[in-house]
């Protein structure tokens, strides 16, 4: 009969149930329980397996640089991070109304780091996400315009819910770049999240686009709902490698 079960089960697709079942056949400390009791022990395991393979296709999607959790960030060096903001925003709130996060900061200072840590939060909470280097981006946008796959990838970019575009305006935007990046974050606007990372400043993001008017759109739009981390002070690189510790 176990044997039926757990064919039965596999049949359903229900496999963590079937391992669940004759893990607590082979074992005498399930006997003296309660059907109930065994029963939901069955639900748990599928419902947890399935969330694992959930989020496990949610990270391959998102091909996030790092990673790491929020809780790994440190937080004991003087670098202008906020704790309660950061954990503030590690709870997903941001992406629910649609905002914008801008992290700012010198090379080196765990930018990467903490984007990819907020946006792996927010993929256990059950939300999609994408890493792209900005400069890599571009280039992207260019070739899909090349070879007709331009709608399509900015069809799949606009169904992202969270957008990472890593180490943006690391060098300056031609005209044609920055109508590629307006038209990116004119689908997203108001209906996608976006982190953006940067050594600029944000006041000094419209002198590094092509085009002043197309510059005021896009800014205008990115800036809504604009959340701003600062970080300041030396290279964590270095003393990353020299302690192993966590950015």
């Amino acid at each position: 009969m176990l044997h039926q079960i757990t064919e039965g089960l596999l049949a359903l697709r229900l496999p963590a149930m079937a391992a669940e079942l004759e893990h607590q056949a082979g074992s005498a400390q399930f006997f003296d329980l309660g059907f109930e009791d065994r029963l939901q022990m069955l639900v748990v395991a599928e419902l947890t397996e399935r969330e694992n393979r959930r989020l496990a296709r949610l990270l391959k999607a998102a091909k996030l640089r790092s990673t790491d959790v929020i809780e790994d960030v440190d937080f004991t060096t003087p670098r202008g991070l906020k704790k309660a903001e950061v954990l503030r925003l590690a709870q997903g709130d941001w992406v629910e109304r649609h905002h914008q996060l801008a992290i700012i900061g010198p090379t080196g200072i765990g930018k990467t780091f903490l984007a990819c840590a907020l946006a792996n939060a927010a993929l256990r909470r059950g939300h999609s996400a994408l890493y792209l280097r900005g400069s890599r981006m571009v280039d992207e946008l260019a070739l899909a315009r090349g070879d007709g796959r331009l709608t399509r990838l900015m069809a799949a970019w606009a169904r992202t819910e969270i957008l990472i575009i890593d180490d943006f305006l690391l060098r300056p935007l031609n005209v044609e770049q920055t109508a590629d990046l307006l038209e990116v974050i004119e689908d997203r606007s108001g209906l996608r999240s976006t982190i953006i990372t940067s050594q600029l400043p944000v006041a000094h993001w419209h002198e590094g686009l092509g085009d002043a008017t197309m510059a005021d759109a896009l800014l205008d739009r990115l800036c809504q709902n604009l959340h701003r981390i600062e970080m300041k002070g030396e290279s964590m690189r270095a003393a990353s490698s020299a302690t192993g510790t966590k950015p």
